[in-house]
C-alpha cells in the first residue's frame, strides 16, 4: 500500500508528497507518524519546505507545517510553493530567510572596545561597554551601544537602509548607515551635560539624529 506521505530530501531542505484523497484530518496524522518515526534521522535542522501531490491553502500549509515542528526538531524557516525548478527555489528561499534573519536576530558583546580595534559582525549587536575614539563596530543590521559611543559605527554594512544606530551617550567620531555617512553629528553636545540616548536613522538620503522616544522610534521606516 502506498503511503500517504512521502519525503524526498534535498540539499536545501525537502520535498513532502501528500496523498491527494485522504481526508485532510487523516493526513496531518499521517504527517505526524511519518515525522515522529523519522525524527532521529533528520535530527536538528534548519529547512526550507515545499508540497506536492496535493492542493493545499495557506493555512493547510502552515497547519502541517506547525505537525512537523511539534513531533521532530526540524525548524521551517519557509514554505516554497511547487515550482519546475524547485531545487533552485528551495534553496535561494532557504538562504533569503536566514539571511534575514540573521541580520534581524541581535548578538551580544560584553567589553570596552579600544583605540584601533575594529569587529565586524554578520546580524545585528548590542555592545554591552563603551565603543572608544578610534575603534570601529560594522555590522549588517543595527548597532546598539549600552555605554559610549565615541569610535566609527557603521550599520546596515549588507545593504540594509532600514538598520540604525543607538547609544546612550552618542558622541561618534563618524556614522555610516547603509551607503549614507555622517561625519562627528554630535561633537558639539560632548561637552553637554544632557546625555540623553540618541538614535541615528536614514530617511530621504540622510541621517538624521534624535533622542531616543517613541516618537523617534515610530520615524524609523
Amino acid at each position: 500500500m502506498r503511503s500517504p506521505v512521502n519525503i524526498k530530501g534535498t540539499k536545501s531542505g525537502m520535498i513532502i508528497v501528500l496523498d491527494s484523497k485522504l481526508p485532510f484530518e487523516e493526513l496531518k496524522e499521517a504527517v505526524r507518524k511519518k515525522f515522529s518515526e523519522s525524527s532521529d534521522f533528520f535530527g536538528k535542522a534548519s529547512v526550507a519546505v515545499a508540497f506536492e501531490g496535493r492542493d493545499l491553502s495557506d493555512f493547510e500549509k502552515y497547519e502541517i507545517a506547525d505537525v512537523i515542528s511539534e513531533c521532530s526538531d526540524l525548524n521551517i524557516v519557509c514554505i516554497t510553493e511547487d515550482d519546475p525548478a524547485v531545487e533552485e527555489k528551495l534553496n535561494r528561499s532557504l538562504n533569503d530567510k536566514l539571511k534575514e534573519m540573521n541580520t534581524r536576530t541581535g548578538r551580544f558583546y560584553k567589553g570596552n572596545l579600544r583605540n584601533g580595534q575594529v569587529v565586524d559582525f554578520e546580524t545585528s549587536i548590542i555592545i554591552l561597554g563603551d565603543v572608544n575614539a578610534g575603534a570601529q563596530i560594522v555590522s549588517k543590521g543595527s548597532i546598539i551601544v549600552l555605554g559610549s559611543l565615541n569610535g566609527y559605527a557603521f550599520a546596515g554594512a549588507g545593504g540594509r537602509r532600514d538598520s540604525y544606530i543607538a547609544a546612550l551617550d552618542m558622541s561618534p567620531s563618524r556614522i555610516r548607515i547603509c551607503d549614507t555617512t555622517e561625519f562627528s553629528p554630535d561633537r558639539s553636545k560632548k561637552n553637554n551635560k544632557d546625555y540623553a540616548p540618541r538614535i541615528a536613522f536614514c530617511e530621504n538620503g540622510a541621517i538624521h539624529i534624535r533622542p531616543i522616544s517613541h516618537n523617534s522610534l515610530s520615524d524609523i521606516q
